[in-house]
């Protein structure tokens, strides 16, 4: 279908084929999981995760296309159960239609849950998009029916594919001569969303009146500056000021922080959102440098989808605030990321059988915690024992941070691991 010369440079050039699909190889390369389902012809029920404009909806088209099947949409936003309702009666007619969900993870419980049969009997097969961790935000009786596939930012090289592309392609673009002299303005504003690249990119180019366009940083920045950003809880928006939020706590600014929240606050964002990513922040950026900050967050979490707007604004303030003006550590998220990356390597390492939990008489007699040590029949609490797999002796994955709270645990820690660890 040829679309008008009016429709945004990003809907005129909307890939058709798998492709045609710039970036997520894993899932549309030729041996990506998404082109060996179509190949197979049993589509599934499936979520699409990830950052907007990475193609969520353009996959949807594509394999609704392949498949030959009724193909609906409804977003989240708008839609309520009786739209749901309506859209699985028609369905009826012709099993394993494609229902697309835009933004899912919108939808509370008695909407997720009004799909759950249809989906179960095949009346639909649900393709779901979202930007927000499923496992938080879809029912684990709908997630289980699903598949989930998480496509990832573009890459610098992808952007420049379609940059290159569009310049050669679109027939409104062609009109004038372009030329890129410089393009890390325009990707760095992308922050590796196709439709945002393009539209800037088209804006850009519209914004010069000669027939002559050369592309520098300096040009993109004026124009993108002029642009006039109105907070949209569901465009890009959402994820800049979501970003600028959670970056002006972690930077320790509770000034900034509080001007972000009250753009989000304004601009009627879901409360759980705001406060979600607080408790997130909270263990990730402050964790044990002050462990009340979890607590805080955590209650702030639970008040504001109790209380709501507008007063639920006074609580989200107090708890940004309290963040902002913590001492910070990501000692304990750095932890798990490296013992997260030991374990990709080594893989399943034997526990030592000393501390093997041993419930029957067979594991005992294989000496599934022979030799163990209880610490609390010991002088502090404490026995100096292996609990570690023998590859992974004295592996050290936690370093306390350098803050007031930390250090005394440093201290606590060095009385009883120093030559071992060497805290």
């Amino acid at each position: 279908m040829l679309l008008s010369s009016s429709a945004p440079l990003a809907e005129r050039l909307r890939p058709t084929t798998l492709g045609e699909v710039v970036g997520q190889q894993h899932l549309v390369g030729e041996k990506g999981m998404l082109r060996m389902v179509l190949k197979s012809g049993v589509i599934p029920s499936m979520i699409f995760w990830g950052p907007p404009g990475v193609g969520k909806t353009t996959l949807a088209n594509i394999i609704a296309n392949e498949a030959k099947k009724p193909f609906y949409i409804l977003s989240a936003i708008s839609a309520g159960v009786k739209d749901i309702r309506e859209v699985i009666e028609k369905a009826k007619a012709s099993p394993r239609s494609i229902l697309f969900i835009d933004e899912i993870h919108r939808f509370n419980k008695g909407q997720q849950d009004a799909l759950l049969n249809a989906v179960e009997k095949g009346i639909i097969t649900l393709i779901g998009a979202t930007t927000e961790n499923p496992s938080f935000e879809v029912n684990a009786a709908l997630l289980s029916r699903c598949q989930v596939y998480v496509l990832k930012a573009l890459e610098e090289k992808d952007l420049l594919e379609l940059v290159q592309h569009a310049l050669a392609k679109d027939d409104v673009l062609k009109k004038k001569k372009v030329e890129i002299n410089e393009h890390a303005a325009l990707f760095q504003l992308s922050g590796g969303d196709a439709r945002k690249v393009l539209n800037l990119l088209e804006l850009v180019i519209e914004s010069e009146s000669a027939e002559k366009v050369t592309i520098t940083d300096e040009l993109v920045m004026s124009v993108a500056q002029k642009k006039i950003a109105i907070y949209d809880k569901s465009g890009e928006q959402h994820y800049d000021i979501i970003s600028a939020f959670i970056k002006s706590i972690r930077g320790s600014d509770p000034n900034a922080a509080i001007y972000y929240l009250a753009r989000m606050v304004e601009g009627g964002e879901d409360v759980s959102f705001i406060a979600r990513r607080m408790v997130i922040l909270a263990s990730e950026d402050i964790g044990n440098a002050n462990p009340t900050a979890l607590i805080m967050a955590t209650n702030a979490f639970q008040a504001v989808n109790v209380i709501g707007y507008p007063e639920a604004r006074i609580i989200l303030a107090q708890c940004a605030v309290y963040l902002a003006s913590s001492p910070k550590s990501n000692a304990s998220y750095m932890a798990i990321e490296s013992a997260l990356q030991k374990v990709n390597e080594t893989g399943d390492l034997p526990v030592p059988l000393s501390v093997r939990n041993a419930p029957t008489k067979l594991m005992k007699n294989l000496g599934y915690g022979k030799d163990y040590q209880y610490a609390h029949g010991f002088e502090n609490n404490f026995v100096n024992m292996e609990f570690l797999p023998d590859e992974l002796k004295g592996m050290k994955f936690y370093e306390p941070g350098k803050n007031a709270r930390e250090e005394e645990m440093r201290k606590h820690l060095r009385t009883l691991w120093k030559e071992k660890y060497g805290y």
